[in-house]
């Protein structure tokens, strides 16, 4: 089983950061121009996988006008109100340094949304649900500006967020492209010294932060284990017995996210 999750998630134990870099500055290169799309569009949290996609997005846009042609990355900070840790995206912003940044308060659109599903139902949509909400205004955001300025949605899944279907279907995890896809957690704090950003956004304690009565929450509480134990396991080591049991259940329980939409002559399921 372990095996198979590897292969899946396409994680190689050891890497060069400098290498993998340029992989994927390329890969966001070749795809604009496939596609025709003249930018990409990404969601910027302050924290290290938007980082390190925003990064790659800007270098990439900055190649391709270098090369003859108009291209945008579009960076949009996605508050809902106030962000408790709103000086995190500023730095971020200041170490991506995007050709464009637009701010959308989603707090309006999601509490009308809440209203109208209580309205309708007559039940109060719980925290949980609301913080999928919240990812999803957030993503259809970004795909408002996408078509309005044709370009491109960035996602930022990496492989401990595939094995652990650590995102919203239909909001964090819709996307066009992801370029972090085959890196583990690790890994991409090892791309982000590769481009020298400060250890502050570096190191960040990841969080979802989604759910209104749980503002902040590390992802390892939500997961029950470690990054680091999480990527031991992806890199092939030898994790405790309880870990590795814990890494194969969250997989199974999330594969209808790596499968969408499910039809009836999928054989995952069966």
């Amino acid at each position: 089983m372990q095996q198979h999750i590897i292969e899946s998630t396409h994680v190689v134990p050891n890497i060069d950061p400098a290498e993998e870099v340029r992989r994927r500055i390329d890969f966001l290169k070749a795809y604009v121009r496939r596609a025709g799309a003249k930018g990409l569009v990404l969601g910027i949290s302050g924290g290290q996988d938007s980082t390190l996609a925003g990064k790659l997005c800007q270098l990439a846009m900055e190649e391709l006008r270098q090369d003859g042609g108009d291209y945008t990355f579009y960076a949009v900070r996605l508050p809902y109100g106030e962000q408790h840790d709103e000086d995190d995206a500023q730095r971020a912003i200041e170490f991506i340094r995007p050709d464009n940044v637009f701010t959308v308060n989603i707090k309006p659109a999601v509490d009308a949304s809440v209203a109208s599903f209580q309205q309708a139902t007559g039940f109060e949509l719980g925290d949980f649900h609301k913080g999928n909400t919240k990812a999803r205004e957030r993503m259809k955001v970004q795909y408002d500006i996408a078509a309005t300025f044709g370009a491109l949605v960035v996602g930022t899944d990496h492989a401990a967020e595939y094995v652990t279907g650590f995102y919203t279907k239909h909001g964090d995890g819709a996307c066009d492209l992801t370029p972090l896809t085959g890196l583990n957690k690790r890994q991409g704090k090892a791309l982000l010294h590769e481009l020298e950003a400060h250890e502050s956004l570096i190191y960040k304690v990841p969080t979802a932060d989604l759910e209104d009565d749980k503002p902040g929450l590390p992802d390892e509480v939500a997961l029950g284990m470690t990054y680091d134990e999480l990527d031991d396991y992806l890199e092939g080591k030898d994790v405790d017995a309880a870990i590795k049991e814990r890494i194969e259940t969250i997989f199974k329980r999330a594969r209808h996210k790596h499968h969408m939409p499910a039809s009836l002559y999928d054989e995952w399921w069966q």
